[in-house]
C-alpha cells in the first residue's frame, strides 16, 4: 500500500465533502454550531519555516456567510512529537485570520498513535492547555445501511476502508453495501471505487460475488465501479484502450505481478472480445500465466 495514499485518502475525501469533518467530530463528542455551509480554508500558515507550518486540511463552517468555526484536520500514520509545537501555531494563525473558534482535530489509523497524539499539549501558561481531539479506528462508524451508504459516499468509503474485510461476516456485509450503493449511486456522482480497492488489497470481485450468492460475469465486471472507473480513467486519459489498462490494474489491485512481455502483450491488444475476456481472467486468476490460458 502506497504510504502516500495511506495518508491522502481522508483528505481527499474531505476535499470533496468538507462537511465530512463534522461527522468525525460528532463521533468523538465534540459538537459544532449551526451552520448552513462547510467549505476548505487555506491550509498554509507561512511562518519563518513554511514547511512546517502546513496543515492538511482545513474547514470552515459558515453560517450567514461568517465562518463560526474553523477545523484543523491533521491525518497522523504515527506519532511525530514535532507536531505538538506545530499545532498550536496552525490554531492561533487560523484563529486571527478566521477570527473564530478552532478545534484540532486529528485522525490516526490505530489505537496507540490516537492514544499518544491525544497527549495534552502544555503551552507554558497558567491553564492553557492543548488537548487534541482525536478519532480513532473505533470512532468511524460502520456503515451497513444502503440508505444511508447512498446519501453519504464520503462516509461510506471511510467505514469500508475501515473495516471492508472480505474475511470476516460483518467486513462482507460493510463491503455488500458499499458496492450495492456505488451501483444504486445516480451517474456521475463520485463511487470512490479506485480508492477504496486500492486500500484493500485482499478484495477480490469474484471471491466478493460467491459470498454474497452473485456469480460474476464479464458483463458484471464491466458495469462493476471498479472496472468502469478503470475503464473511464484510460478513456479520459485518451488512452484507445481503457479496457487493457483495466486488465492490468485489476491485476496489480490483486497484487498479480505481470512481467514486462505480458503487461506489453495486454497492452498492444486491439481485439476488443480479447481484452473483455481477460478482464474477466483476471478477476479470478492466481497467475498471468493463467490469463492467457
Amino acid at each position: 500500500m502506497s504510504p502516500t495514499l495511506e495518508h491522502e485518502y481522508l483528505i481527499e475525501l474531505v476535499r470533496n465533502r468538507p462537511s465530512l469533518v463534522t461527522t468525525l467530530l460528532a463521533e468523538v463528542g465534540v459538537a459544532v454550531p449551526a451552520f448552513d455551509r462547510a467549505r476548505l480554508g487555506t491550509c498554509d500558515f507561512t511562518n519563518c519555516r513554511p514547511t512546517e507550518y502546513r496543515a492538511d486540511s482545513v474547514v470552515l463552517l459558515d453560517r450567514e456567510g461568517n465562518p463560526v468555526r474553523a477545523v484543523v484536520l491533521e491525518v497522523q500514520r504515527q506519532y511525530d512529537r514535532r507536531k505538538t509545537w506545530s499545532w498550536p501555531v496552525y490554531l492561533s494563525t487560523l484563529r486571527a485570520i478566521e477570527e473564530c473558534p478552532v478545534v484540532l482535530l486529528v485522525f490516526c489509523q490505530d489505537e496507540k498513535t490516537a492514544k499518544d497524539c491525544a497527549e495534552p499539549i502544555d503551552m507554558g501558561h497558567p491553564d492553557w492547555v492543548l488537548r487534541p481531539i482525536v478519532a480513532g479506528p473505533r470512532d468511524i462508524p460502520r456503515v451497513t445501511d444502503i440508505k444511508q451508504a447512498c446519501d453519504d459516499a464520503e462516509l461510506t468509503a471511510l467505514s469500508t476502508i475501515m473495516y471492508g474485510d472480505p474475511e470476516t461476516p460483518e467486513g462482507i456485509e460493510v463491503l455488500r453495501t458499499f458496492v450495492e450503493a456505488a451501483a444504486l449511486r445516480p451517474k456521475g456522482q463520485p463511487s470512490y471505487a479506485q480508492l477504496v480497492f486500492a486500500l484493500l488489497p485482499k478484495f477480490n470481485l469474484a471471491q466478493f460475488g460467491k459470498e454474497i450468492g452473485m456469480e460474476v460475469t464479464v458483463e458484471d465486471a464491466m458495469v462493476h465501479p471498479l472496472i468502469r472507473e478503470c475503464v473511464e480513467y484510460g478513456e479520459a486519459k485518451g488512452e484507445a484502450k481503457g479496457e487493457a489498462k483495466a486488465v492490468l490494474m485489476i491485476l496489480d489491485g490483486r497484487n498479480i505481478q505481470a512481467p514486462f512481455e505480458a503487461r506489453r502483450r495486454i497492452l498492444a491488444c486491439t481485439d476488443q472480445e480479447a481484452l473483455k475476456t481477460w478482464i474477466n481472467r483476471a478477476l479470478v486468476v492466481t497467475s498471468v500465466d493463467e490469463l492467457f490460458d
